[in-house]
This record gives structure tokens, sequence and C-alpha cells, in this order.
């Protein structure tokens, strides 16, 4: 009689990356305007997922805050060279960049345009996910198939702004998610 080995779940959480090369193990996080790249390479079974809050494609002096996405896309694709994953075999789903309340801008329309970009340039083929809308997401990633799937959540009322803070630097506004 052969035993079934129930799955183990990863969350990614925002500025992470994660690589992977267990069938058993599934990939996950939540979404609302940060994107999510989950690439792979089906022959080597490995593949990465990670989470980003801001492009990267800021003004002059970008903080390290507004690195995050060209920064974990660079770690997330040299990770999976490094794991044997080859560059010509790598592809891509997309998922997040949403629009979440009048406050926050086009932050997820830049994130979703950064990233489609990225992987242009990198001549990574996007095969497909989920990107803008006005909804979070849950996103599962099976990183040795390539395998995902989306799960949209419930929009909610934000809940109230907290007082303001004094900050430590001038980054201008700025709501993450």
């Amino acid at each position: 009689m052969s035993t079934v080995q129930a799955e183990t779940r990863v969350h990614v959480g925002e500025g992470e990356t994660r690589i992977e090369s267990d069938a058993h193990l599934v990939l996950t996080t939540v979404l609302g305007s940060c994107v999510a790249a989950c690439i792979f390479d089906r022959t080597a079974r490995t593949g990465g997922m990670n989470h980003f809050l801001l492009s990267g494609e800021g003004g002059t002096g970008a903080g390290a805050a507004e690195r995050y996405g060209a920064f974990l896309m660079e770690v997330l694709v040299n990770g999976l060279l490094a794991r044997g994953a080859k560059r010509g075999r790598l592809e891509a789903k997309l998922f997040g960049g949403s629009r979440i309340g009048a406050t926050r801008g086009d932050i997820g329309e830049a994130n979703a345009t950064f990233a489609k970009g990225f992987l242009a340039m990198e001549n990574i083929p996007l095969l497909g996910g989920s990107l803008g809308g006005t909804s979070a997401r849950r996103v599962e990633f099976w990183p040795t198939s390539g395998r995902a799937r989306q799960i949209a959540l419930a929009n909610e009322p934000p809940p109230p702004a907290p007082p303001p803070r004094p900050a430590l630097a001038d980054l201008g506004e700025v709501e993450f998610f």
C-alpha cells in the first residue's frame, strides 16, 4: 500500500523570495497592489516565488524600498539558476498589482508594468497569471510543475487610518499592502 505525502504550505511574505524543488511543497502569498512572480523550469523541476511591494522604477535618489521589485526579480532568477534551472527554459506567471483603495494611486499598475517589462527584457515567457483589478488575492504556486491557483478575496472596507507618526525620512506618500 502506498502512502501519499501531504503538501507543505510555505508563506512568502512581503519582500521575500523562496525557491524550492520539493514536489510536496506549495508556496503561498496574499497580494493587493504588490506583485508576486512565479518563475520555474519544468525540466529541472524547480521554481520560486517572490513578493515585492514597489517596482523599483523610482525617480532619482531612489531609496531601498523603491528597489524591491528590481532586486527581488534578480534574486529569484539567479537563485533558480543556482539550483539547476536553465535561463532558456524559465517560464513565468505574474499575480497581483491591484488598485486597492482610493489612496493607493497606481502602485499596483506600476508594479505589474515593471514585472512584465522585466520578463520581456530577460526573455522569460509570461504564460499567464492575473494582474490588476481592485481585489486582493491569495496565490498558491507549486514550484516543481509551475501550477498556480488564485483565490479572490472579498473587498472589505479598509480599517481606519492610525494617527500619523513622525517620519524618520521623507520618502513621500507610500502605502503598503
